[in-house]
Order: C-alpha cells, then sequence, then structure tokens
C-alpha cells in the first residue's frame, strides 16, 4: 500500500542509485547504503596524511591537500564522476561537496581557508555542457565551511583536448596559455582552497595555482572528490 508522498514519487519516478543502477529506499540520495559503503575513500584530511601533497614537491607549495575519493578506472567513483560529468548529474557534485565539507569543517586547518576557487571550463566547453562540474561541489564546501566561494578570479583562456591528452598538453603549455586571472585584489593575502572534480598528473591543479599566487601573499590548499592511485 502506498501510505507516502515519498511512495507516490518514487512509484511513477523511480530512483536509482548511481552506482549500482538498484532503486533507492526512503532516506537514500543518489547513492545507496551499499554503494556509499563500497566507495573507495581517500580522505588524507582525517590523519593528516600528506600523500597528496607530497605529488606536488618542488611544483606548488600546499598547505594541504586532500581527496574525498580513489578513482580507478571502471570503478565505482568513475560511474559517479560520468555522471557529474556528462550526464548533467550536478547534485553528484553537491552530495560529494557536502560530505567533504562537513568533515573538513571539523578540521582546524582547513578552517583557516578563506575563499574557495573552483577551477574553471573553458566558456566553450561551458556552452556546450552547461554546466562547470565542479560548482556544486565547490560550492557546498565552501557553505560548510562558511567561507566565500570566489568564481570571477581565475579563468581558462585556453580550451584543452579530452582528458586522455590532458598530461601532454600541459607539458607543452605554460600555465600563461591554459588559465588566467583577474581580479586579484579579492584574493591577495588569503589563504584559498583550490577545487576540482579529479586530480591525476596535477598539471590542471598547478597551472591553477601557478596563476592564483599572483595575486601575492597568497597560500593555497587543494581538495578534489577524486584522485587517481
Amino acid at each position: 500500500m502506498v501510505n507516502s508522498s515519498w511512495d507516490v514519487l518514487n512509484l511513477f519516478f523511480p530512483r536509482v542509485c548511481r552506482g549500482c543502477n538498484q532503486e533507492l529506499i526512503s532516506g537514500e540520495n543518489l547513492i545507496c547504503t551499499d554503494c556509499r559503503h563500497n566507495l573507495p575513500l581517500a580522505c588524507f584530511h582525517r590523519n593528516n596524511s600528506n600523500d597528496m601533497r607530497k605529488k606536488f614537491y618542488g611544483r606548488v607549495e600546499l598547505v594541504n591537500a586532500t581527496s574525498l575519493l580513489y578513482f580507478e578506472k571502471k570503478g565505482l567513483t568513475q560511474k559517479f564522476i560520468h555522471g557529474l560529468k556528462y550526464k548533467g548529474e550536478q547534485n553528484i557534485g553537491a552530495l560529494f561537496g557536502n560530505w567533504l565539507g562537513e568533515e573538513l569543517a571539523n578540521i582546524k586547518a582547513y578552517n583557516a581557508v578563506e575563499g574557495v576557487i573552483p577551477v574553471p571550463l573553458h566558456k566553450k566547453k561551458f556552452r556546450k555542457r552547461g554546466y562547470n562540474q565542479v560548482t556544486l561541489f565547490a560550492k557546498a564546501i565552501a557553505e560548510k565551511l562558511q567561507k566565500p566561494y570566489i568564481d570571477d578570479v581565475l579563468i581558462k583562456v585556453t580550451p584543452t583536448p579530452s582528458q586522455v591528452f590532458k598530461a601532454r598538453f600541459a607539458r607543452l603549455f605554460s600555465s600563461e596559455e591554459i588559465f588566467s586571472v583577474q581580479n586579484l585584489g579579492k584574493i591577495t593575502g588569503k589563504h584559498l582552497l583550490l577545487v576540482d572534480d579529479v586530480m591525476t598528473t596535477g598539471a590542471t591543479l598547478e597551472a591553477c595555482s601557478n596563476q592564483l599566487i599572483k595575486a601575492g601573499g597568497v597560500e593555497l590548499s587543494i581538495a578534489t572528490i577524486a584522485v587517481t592511485q
């Protein structure tokens, strides 16, 4: 017997887990309990691990670096990232942003952050996709930290090719040719949290960081949904 508005809605528009496609039960949102428990957690912030930060040694000086999940091809994390980037499922970004944001809000080092900046999309890709997959993830973190969300400083001036060629592209072009900055007065002297969806080689985050430090006196930390092992 259908006995609630949730049951009526789910009867005609069944909600399914983005990880396993099984029907969600009341209280679950986008991801079922089983898939949530099976996600490969990275969470370097939980034990103050520098495993992610040390990937940038000699490239960018970071205060902190963390990621919520590990990313593996054909793994559970990839399913969620694919839905977020290519199927318009922006709420996945918000889900992971709230999750990671709640954890970071309880860590003193991350409460020192004074602004959250998303890695931007080039305007051509933004028009094609209709959204930046990092936006809701970054906004949710900013809200949990109670810090400003800043999306009018870092801009992408050169469109990059597909993910397959991303590392090679990053080696061939300088950060000035890929990203640029404006309104630097908004971030001068501040500790910023730079946010992206997936970190592979770290080239994109490095390029963005090299632009942001032009403001002077900037300290940087990094947070991503996922990181490759």
